[in-house]
């Protein structure tokens, strides 16, 4: 298929791009920064560069990943947000529909089922977040304008029977968390592994896997998040002494972490559970906290990207998109 992949120039997207052509997919990059899988430098906000790519490149299906996100918060105003990732989220859509599209895929984020009051935790026990957790209190712009693109998907299937895939990723990216400093680095990535992250390369794979089953799902939203060890049983555990938990499950994984200087969780307040796209789409994600351990015990590299260096091409641009 022809497909336009939004977003290319970003890190899912330098991963995404090439297992799309090793599927078959000539794939057209679309980003507003310039990236070694961008062929159009462009926003999803400008309807007539929509128009104009489909036309030009006879796009068959779309994947879309371009957005603002959570940093961005800090750069630009609100209605930046509303522009790039609702209008731009609709501008595709209709698209998709006028070149008589029967797949559309959807980058979204954990991050907008996490309102003020889960991302206190104050509660006694572990959150536990699977696609019927609710209701939606998205607690920032970032996260109100990914449910509202969500929201356009889900309209589109049902008014035009467009078959959409929702894939509500976890943390995926390589740089330093933008609040959280301690534990640092690799080990903080190592520990969301446990509930709440994916390597790019399963971000990336998902979406593979969406494009190929949208048409025999219709529509779906999907948690993408390496799975975890842990069952809601132990929710309450988990916020209460998260270390002894993972002792339970991965009994040398206190030893391997004293031995790297890193420090296991002493609580964990959320949990987002993938079993859903497991069951429904098949997808067996390649990496989860055990090939982490794994790594540690042979000294091998790590089965995840930290690049504290890392920064976004879109930073490189004077404006959103």
């Amino acid at each position: 298929m022809r497909v336009l992949l939004t977003g290319s120039s970003g890190w899912l997207g330098r991963f995404l791009a090439p297992m799309l052509r090793a599927q078959g997919h000539r794939v057209t990059g679309f980003d507003v920064a310039p990236g070694v899988d961008t062929d159009v430098i462009a926003s999803v906000a400008d309807r007539a560069a929509i128009d104009r790519v489909f036309t030009e490149r006879g796009i068959e299906a779309v994947i879309h990943g371009g957005a603002l996100h959570k940093p961005d918060i800090a750069r630009y105003p609100k209605q930046a947000f509303v522009d790039v990732n609702v209008t731009g989220t609709l501008n595709l859509l209709e698209a998709a529909v006028a070149a008589g599209h029967d797949r559309f895929v959807f980058t979204s984020t954990t991050s907008l089922m996490i309102s003020q009051a889960i991302r206190d935790e104050a509660g006694d026990s572990a959150v536990w977040l699977d696609e019927d957790s609710g209701p939606i209190e998205p607690r920032n712009i970032y996260g109100v304008t990914k449910y509202a693109a969500e929201q356009l998907c889900r309209l589109f299937h049902a008014e035009h029977r467009l078959n959409c895939i929702i894939l509500r990723t976890g943390r995926f990216f390589p740089e330093d968390d933008d609040t959280l400093s301690h534990p640092p680095g690799a080990n903080l990535k190592a520990n969301e592994l446990l509930h709440r992250r994916l390597t790019v390369e399963d971000a990336a794979r998902a979406h593979v896997a969406a494009l190929a089953r949208a048409p025999e799902i219709g529509f779906g939203t999907y948690i993408v998040s390496a799975p975890t060890p842990f069952a809601r049983e132990e929710a309450a555990e988990l916020k209460r002494d998260a270390a002894a938990v993972i002792a339970r499950h991965f009994p040398d994984a206190p030893a391997l972490y004293a031995a790297r200087g890193w420090e296991l969780p002493t609580r964990i307040g959320r949990v987002y559970d993938s079993g859903r796209i497991q069951r429904e789409l098949g997808f067996a994600f390649d990496t989860d906290f055990a090939q982490v351990l794994d790594a540690l015990r042979t000294g091998d590299a790590l089965p995840f990207v930290h690049d504290a260096s890392y920064t976004s091409p879109q930073l490189q641009v004077p404006g959103p998109g």
